[in-house]
């Protein structure tokens, strides 16, 4: 799962769609419990709903197994009906995930534009 900085957006929307930003915030409010997919899904729609808006299960099962590719969410099999389901954690509280994106765009950063990006940082540090 790629990062994308949407520069016109303000938070977690500059780098995350509305649904996505709903579902992590409810994987740092159940901490180590953990969410499957299926409470994530009935989660996020809960919330869209109000606005006439829907995701499909296959989106929340697309997004969490991406931030778990990306470090950011654990997951833990767990028996259930029809098999075993995951169970996912967050790695990082709402801070560390910040921390964790701008440390993955400033490396991004330094690694494109080394010159401009350490002239931004210093300008940056001097204010």
């Amino acid at each position: 799962m790629k990062i994308v900085f949407d520069s016109s957006q303000k938070g977690l929307r500059t780098i995350m769609r509305d649904y996505q930003e709903i579902c992590m915030r409810f994987l740092w409010e159940k901490g180590e419990e953990g969410v499957n997919t299926g409470k994530a899904w009935l989660h996020v729609n809960k919330i869209l709903i109000e606005e006439e808006k829907s995701i499909s299960r296959a989106s929340i099962i697309n997004f969490l197994k991406g931030m778990n590719e990306k470090g950011v969410l654990n997951y833990r099999e767990k028996a259930a009906k029809g098999g075993y389901h995951r169970v996912y954690t967050p790695v990082f509280d709402e801070t560390g995930f910040k921390e964790h994106i701008a440390r993955q765009i400033i490396e991004k950063l330094l690694e494109a534009f080394p010159d401009e990006t350490n002239k931004v940082i210093r300008r940056a540090r001097a204010v």
